[in-house]
């Protein structure tokens, strides 16, 4: 693949015009104008002579799942997932090259690429990794990659791409521990954040990059390891007065068996073999939840490289009496179950993302907003009293253990494997300390 020469400006436009003879499997564009149905689409059309040109015997057609490296690692792309068309026109003439210089700046202006151990250098000798992984999100999140605002840039080029390269990193790491004819269990990345902070799309944009680069990967989240709303009504029965478990949410409010057991599962998933994945449904019983109907459960097949599982809670570990009474003595018994919740979880997570905040009081702005915007979606939504009262009932368990989070990490995590990455209240990742 040549390389885009983004240290200079250049009176080349950007896209390039790709020869009539270029034409795209996919569709059977001829490379000079866009193709938004198509499977392969961005590449296919102007973008696609920036992208790798077949050097096989018919170099008519393009290669459009180039084998490339990033920072030293071969992937493979082209999973033909389409995750929908766009929603905006790109523009008829075309931006000019000195553009792509002006990403390569922007993008090594991000607070994470030092964290992850990327340099410039190899910033501006993977630069068309980084489009392709834009362009894709781009897609994905029906955004147009050609006007993206301030707020889209960073979220993709300074927070998704960064951290997934990490996770690529970690991968690579986790497999050269075993030997080639060694069966190699996935790699389970923990996410530990607080509501509201867009881990769960976090984790969607970094499925979807992990499946676009030939991953198999699989999402899960605490919130599927919910007591069913029998259980939890037992669980209220037997702590009357106790706010914190009175609905779902704090620690003793899981199956942690359940836990164990899909966890293990899918660590230990071989070819062809299926599981299917707990569901939570929590608009059953107006609003309290239950465990999904086990018919709609997602099914995943093995051999999976990684699992990322993601949780407001994850990491968290018991703190002293006196810490939980000075914050909330009904966080006593959910300290007490808490000390079960290393072995359920945290001890399958070999690699960490941690996504720190300032302060806990984010949680209900972020969560004000999201009620918000339901109701103008006409989706039914909560007042603002009820929004208070619900964040009310983790802003305990935020006070007592997001600070040992912070300073200790989680309980037997190796910090070589640990990635903080410190957000606003937009966010968006800030540097941190």
């Amino acid at each position: 693949m040549a390389a885009l020469n983004i240290l200079s400006p250049s009176t080349k436009t950007w896209p390039p015009t790709s020869s009539p003879s270029a034409v795209c499997s996919g569709c059977a564009s001829n490379g000079t104008s866009w193709n938004y149905n198509c499977r392969k689409f961005p590449i296919c059309g102007p973008f696609s002579s920036a992208f790798a040109v077949s050097k096989a015997e018919d170099q008519r057609k393009l290669n459009f799942m180039p084998s490339v490296k990033v920072f030293g690692l071969s992937n493979s792309y082209g999973s033909g997932r389409n995750p929908g068309p766009l929603n905006a026109v790109f523009p008829l003439t075309p931006a000019e090259v000195s553009s792509v210089k002006e990403l390569f700046e922007f993008i090594c202006a991000g607070p994470l690429l030092e964290k992850i151990g990327v340099t410039s250098e190899e910033v501006a000798e993977s630069i068309d990794n980084w489009i392709l992984y834009g362009s894709q999100l781009c897609r994905l999140f029906k955004l147009n990659d050609m006007y993206l605002t301030e707020p889209q840039k960073v979220r993709i080029y300074h927070y998704y791409i960064p951290v997934f390269l990490w996770c690529e990193q970690e991968i690579s790491q986790h497999r050269s521990t075993f030997k080639k004819q060694d069966e190699i269990p996935p790699l389970v990345i923990g996410f530990s954040a607080p509501q509201g902070c867009g881990k769960t799309t976090l984790v969607f944009a970094l499925d979807f990059l992990f499946q676009l680069n030939g991953r198999k990967s699989a999402t899960i989240s605490i919130d599927d390891f919910y007591l069913t709303a029998n259980e939890q009504a037992k669980l209220r029965e037997s702590n009357p007065g106790n706010g914190l478990l009175e609905f779902r949410g704090n620690a003793g409010s899981h199956d942690l068996q359940l836990s164990v057991e899909t966890l293990t599962a899918l660590g230990s998933l071989t070819k062809g073999e299926k599981i299917k994945i707990p569901q939570y449904n929590k608009h059953s019983f107006n609003g309290r939840g239950d465990r999904a109907d086990p018919a709609t459960w997602p099914e995943v097949e093995g051999p999976l490289t990684v699992v990322l599982f993601e949780g407001w809670m994850l990491g968290f570990k018991p703190v002293p009496v006196e810490v939980v009474r000075s914050v909330d003595p009904q966080l006593e018994i959910v300290n007490k179950n808490l000390e079960a919740y290393h072995d359920a979880w945290d001890k399958f997570i070999k690699s960490w993302i941690i996504i720190k905040i300032h302060d806990p009081v984010y949680v209900y702005q972020w969560r004000l907003q999201a009620e918000i915007a339901m109701k103008n979606d006409g989706k039914p939504g909560m007042s603002d009293e009820e929004v208070m009262d619900f964040v009310s009932r983790y802003l305990p368990a935020y006070k007592a253990y997001l600070p040992t989070l912070y300073s200790e990490g989680p309980k037997g995590a190796d910090p070589n494997h640990i990635l903080v990455v410190e957000i606003d209240e937009g966010r968006n990742p800030i540097l941190g300390n």
